[in-house]
């Protein structure tokens, strides 16, 4: 493995990918993002990626050779709308670089790219980089999956907040409850109702009660009703789970689908489930504990490692049973909000721990 980094050209190359803004929604700007992303690899590594289309989105797959033994999992899209570079755009500030999307994640691509580039032999290195990461990864589930089934180990290059690498994230389900009443005047009749909202608030309470240690269960939208004066007959919420364990996001999925109306008349459905299986801190132990000792060798600062409730595609590599380590991406913070900022000096060290890593997991 070659030492050679460029710091200055990685700050170019994020630059580029910053200022080619890439909101997930918007198909065609992350295809064009994604164009970019492809001359960058294409300068650094001499290789070009497969275009893989999932219901009409674009994602990419560089395969350097042979049946995958390590995964690189990214993503290019940003939460960050079309113009928000109009009013904070690309700036470098001494050791820091800001922009809509540097953090979360496009330093990670350029700083996996580089790593990649040190590499004396690329067999069994793929780098996959969808574009829907933070929409759910919809289009991009099954996919990822799929390339990750049979690896070694899948390094995802997800923003590390003050160099943290993610060793256990939450499994996240979803669900929308929908209530049924039936309508009279609020005025005239109410009696002759069934109130959906009143309802609606007997099972918000129902699910608060399958929250214990480690799960959280969070009612986030509300609707209902017509009319100042009308018994409503409709009524609806949303609701977002984060559990720790396979097991534990089984538990609160089974109570989901035990809910029943406690008004008579009334009617409850249940739609949704698990979104994306818990990282549990078994998946990352081990690559952890080599993260750990490389970064020693290398004479990088010392790793910690943190549980986070958010997720990332790495839930899917480690729910299909591959090793995984997450926050291989930038150092710095403030993920999805305004003055997300990298660490420049980090990239070189980051990128250099994840060529060592990769290195270490083929020598087995």
């Amino acid at each position: 493995m070659s030492t050679s980094l460029d710091v200055r050209q990685m700050v170019r190359d994020l630059e580029r990918l910053v200022t080619c803004e890439s909101p997930s929604h918007d198909v065609k700007a992350t295809m064009r993002c994604a164009d970019v992303l492809t001359e960058i690899a294409w300068r650094i590594t001499g290789r070009r990626p497969e275009v893989v289309s999932r219901q009409d989105r674009p994602h990419l797959l560089w395969r350097f050779g042979g049946r995958t033994t390590v995964l690189l999992v990214g993503h290019l899209d940003t939460v960050w709308p079309l113009g928000t570079l109009d009013r904070w755009p690309f700036e470098v500030d001494g050791d820091l670089a800001t922009g809509p999307g540097s953090f979360d994640m496009k330093a990670g691509l350029v700083q996996a790219l580089h790593a990649v580039s040190t590499l004396t032999d690329l067999d069994g290195v793929t780098l996959l980089v969808t574009t829907d990461e933070e929409l759910g990864s919809p289009t991009s589930r099954a996919w990822i999956e799929e390339q990750a089934r049979g690896a070694r180990a899948a390094f995802v290059l997800e923003a590390s907040a003050d160099g943290a690498l993610k060793v256990q994230r939450k499994g996240v389900s979803l669900y929308e409850v929908i209530v049924g009443g039936r309508a009279a005047h609020a005025g005239l009749e109410p009696h002759k109702g069934v109130n959906a909202a009143v309802e609606l608030a007997h099972q918000i309470l129902a699910v608060q009660a399958f929250e214990r240690d480690g799960t959280t269960v969070t009612p986030t939208v509300l609707s209902g009703g017509t009319t100042t004066n009308t018994v409503p007959a409709h009524a609806g919420f949303t609701v977002d789970v984060r559990a720790e364990t396979v097991a534990e996001q089984a538990r609160v999925d089974a109570a989901f689908g035990a809910l029943r109306a406690h008004l008579p008349g009334a009617s409850v459905e249940v739609k949704g489930g698990p979104n994306r299986p818990p990282l549990e801190s078994s998946s990352s132990a081990e690559l952890f504990a080599r993260a750990v000792r490389l970064a020693r060798q290398l004479g990088l600062p010392e790793l910690r490692g943190v549980a986070v409730g958010g997720g990332s595609d790495g839930n899917f590599t480690a729910g299909v049973g591959v090793p995984t380590l997450d926050g291989m991406g930038a150092v710095g913070d403030h993920a999805h909000a305004e003055g997300e900022y990298i660490v420049i000096s980090a990239m070189a060290e980051r990128a250099a721990l994840l060529a060592a890593l990769i290195d270490d997991v083929r020598a087995g």
